[in-house]
């Protein structure tokens, strides 16, 4: 980066966020998943030499050209894709990502499942659920999430770990919170996917196990 936008003390910063997880957490096992995109590899660089080894990327290209080079000194990193998927990058995805948690469509499962049996490995999977219905949002809406989650555990089988979701901005995220964690539970899935740098103490609270946290650990874009 520029000496106009300095990497933060993110050492400091991922301490600081894991206290607060730990204290929301009151117990139970919440991933903090570094929300990595846009953003260099000297700043996850740095979050690796604190411990943090979860990262979150939007963009399939953008994680092939950051995160090969640092597998080869962290192979531990976890790896989530969090933003929309094309099912013309699939095979990539599948190649590169160790969770993929934006699942919302049939196409999508036909070549993620395509790439899978070429590649002979399969990544975890997330249904993302268009939690407000929102017609600009990715994401299964709401009334057709219970058939789509059924239908991917039924192809995927424990490949399908839980679900995610993204609240409307400017509204109480809690009851979408509350909701989300409700249809997991009704599915029988352990992994929920929900709450962000502003609201992930409410997501704790309200069952969340993983958070993506961005701008409140490496600073605004």
């Amino acid at each position: 980066m520029t000496d106009d936008h300095p990497i933060p003390p993110i050492a400091a910063t991922i301490a600081a966020l894991n206290r607060r997880l730990t204290q929301a957490a009151a117990g139970r096992a919440v991933t903090l998943i570094a929300v990595s995109k846009t953003k260099p590899a000297a700043a996850i660089e740095a979050a690796l030499a604190a411990g943090q080894l979860v990262f979150g990327e939007n963009r399939v290209q953008e994680a092939a050209l950051k995160f090969p080079p640092l597998r080869v000194t962290h192979p531990d990193i976890d790896l989530h894709l969090i933003g929309p998927l094309q099912t013309n990058k699939a095979r990539d995805a599948v190649l590169l990502f160790d969770q993929i948690e934006t699942l919302d469509r049939p196409k999508l499962a036909d070549a993620l499942a395509a790439a899978a049996e070429r590649e002979g490995s399969m990544p975890n999977l997330l249904v993302q659920v268009n939690i407000g219905d929102e017609p600009q949002k990715a994401g299964v809406a709401r009334a057709e999430a219970d058939a789509f989650i059924r239908a991917m555990r039924a192809r995927f089988g424990t490949a399908l770990r839980g679900l995610m979701a993204i609240p409307p901005v400017g509204q109480d995220p809690a009851p979408y919170f509350r909701d989300l964690v409700a249809m997991a539970d009704h599915h029988g899935l352990p992994v929920r996917s929900i709450g962000m740098s502003d609201d992930f103490e409410i997501a704790i609270a309200c069952g969340a196990t993983q958070v993506r946290i961005g701008s409140a650990l490496f600073g605004g874009r």
